[in-house]
């Protein structure tokens, strides 16, 4: 007859301890690695974009604030043949430049023109410039000017035009020439060249 072997309480109790303890362990372990799953995707999410309420510039990409009063201009008395042409170069002038808006004029509104505040003017019909052979002359899109920097703006005039365009730049707008290509293409649309062009005009 086979003997049994007699079971120790001892054993049993040990087992029974190895195995409470493996649960616990569990137990313990899951809820951890559940958080740290969550932490993880919470850090690689993507932040959420900002709104309107916290940009700390929301006017950044407006256009400048601008007066919408006539700006004080002269009216220099026109032949026949230069009011017909500067009548043309009015009318070929953008609304806009860059972003600076048309304003009106006090006077000669056949003749000048004025943008932004402070205010860049045009005035068609003016006297020629004079200005020594080695002065530097810019040609910007097909028109060729004279510049002359005074303390509070620059002036530009059309040296190979039938009848001068000058353009006046106050020095809130430097670099000035960064205005002249939109006058430059008006002036070529409407007014004619003179036929002999001056020499800083031909390069």
């Amino acid at each position: 007859m086979d003997q049994l072997t007699p079971v120790r309480p001892e054993r049993k109790n040990k087992d029974g301890a190895t195995r409470n303890a493996a649960l616990w362990a569990t137990v313990i372990a899951l809820p951890l690695t559940v958080l740290v799953a969550f932490l993880a995707f919470a850090g690689l999410s993507p932040d959420a974009p900002a709104s309107e309420a916290d940009d700390p510039n929301p006017t950044a990409s407006q256009p400048r604030p601008q007066s919408t009063a006539p700006v004080a201009m002269p009216a220099a008395a026109l032949t026949e043949r230069a009011t017909v042409v500067c009548r043309a170069l009015l009318a070929k002038l953008p609304a806009t430049v860059g972003d600076l808006a048309q304003r009106p004029v006090t006077a000669g509104a056949e003749q000048n023109a004025a943008y932004g505040d402070p205010a860049v003017t045009v005035a068609c019909g003016v006297t020629m410039p004079s200005y020594p052979p080695e002065a530097e002359l810019w040609v910007v899109d097909g028109a060729c000017w004279h510049s002359s920097v005074g303390p509070e703006a620059t002036v530009l005039t059309t040296v190979d035009r039938e009848v001068p365009v000058q353009v006046t730049v106050p020095r809130a707008y430097d670099p000035p020439l960064q205005l002249v290509p939109e006058f430059s293409r008006s002036v070529v649309a409407s007014v004619p060249s003179v036929k002999k062009l001056p020499h800083g005009c031909t390069g």
